[in-house]
């Protein structure tokens, strides 16, 4: 299946992307006025050369402090590769320039597993003069070693521990502090399930590795022990509910295509009327 790297960034960054901020660039965080956040919509471009079409991933419209006209923050994240990425961050700049004439901080965060350097520079130039001189901040996540963030009281730390530099030996370690993490902080079950299913989008142990973590968490100590086999025991039932939930949903539907009667379908599945008649209107 397919992950929709977007979606999951997105929902991760709006949720915490105060947090975001500090944990990264606690200078730009120190800057920003946070009761002024908005999150704009989306914006869609064509590159007519390329013939492709690119979506800017997350905007927000805020303040500095101290200051009363509007900045934007563009946050792009970045699931794969590409040699002109740079060139593409300038694009979006000079586009959101025209259509806002606001001051833009952009920030771009890398989180493919390879390791290379990326450029967050684009220049135009020539031997007499200098014409453009573009930089966007970043975040290369693979070359970050997830030692250092675990003791970070940080949510967004916690979910992007699977997206750091660490080794296949060390896969069930870092879920365990991962975990850890979600239990110190007393994480509301909302947000316990959006960082979880962020991390387990991208580290997914198998299994025995899953067996082997269980056993290490019954040699933590009891009450830290207790709870983070809660945290796992409650992600787990909460992913077989949802399973659950899409299985009697898809056989409403099916029963629906049939031309079946709606209260034969009520009473095989044991959803309301109104759930069966949704399922047809979203068809």
């Amino acid at each position: 299946m397919t992950v929709d790297h977007d979606r999951l960034f997105k929902e991760l960054l709006t949720t915490y992307f105060e947090e975001f901020m500090l944990l990264f660039f606690p200078e730009v965080y120190e800057e920003i006025d946070f009761s002024e956040l908005n999150f704009l919509s989306e914006e869609l471009y064509t590159d007519v050369t390329a013939g492709e079409k690119y979506r800017v991933d997350l905007l927000a419209e805020t303040k500095l402090k101290g200051e009363d006209s509007l900045i934007i923050i563009h946050l792009e994240p970045q699931s794969y590769a590409q040699d002109s990425f740079n060139e593409r961050m300038f694009l979006y700049f000079s586009r959101l320039y025209e259509k806002y004439r606001r001051k833009i901080v952009p920030i771009a965060i890398f989180s493919y597993d390879t390791i290379r350097n990326e450029p967050n520079i684009f220049e135009i130039s020539f031997p007499f003069l200098k014409t453009l001189h573009y930089q966007f901040l970043k975040v290369e996540l693979k070359k970050h070693n997830w030692r250092d963030f675990v003791r970070k009281e940080n949510p967004v730390a916690a979910a992007l521990l699977a997206k750091m530099g660490y080794n296949d030996s060390e896969r069930i370690e870092v879920k365990k502090e991962f975990l850890r993490m979600i239990v110190r902080m007393n994480i509301d079950m909302a947000r316990q399930t959006l960082l979880t299913g962020f991390f387990e989008t991208y580290l997914k142990l198998s299994s025995e590795e899953e067996n082997q973590l269980i056993e290490e968490v019954k040699q933590m100590d009891k009450k830290e022990g207790e709870k983070v086999m809660e945290v796992m025991v409650s992600y787990e039932r909460r992913g077989m509910e949802k399973g659950i939930e899409k299985g009697v949903n898809q056989v409403a539907s099916e029963m629906l295509k049939k031309g079946l009667d709606l209260q034969l379908i009520t009473e095989v599945t044991g959803l309301k009327e109104e759930e069966v008649l949704g399922l047809k209107n979203d068809k």
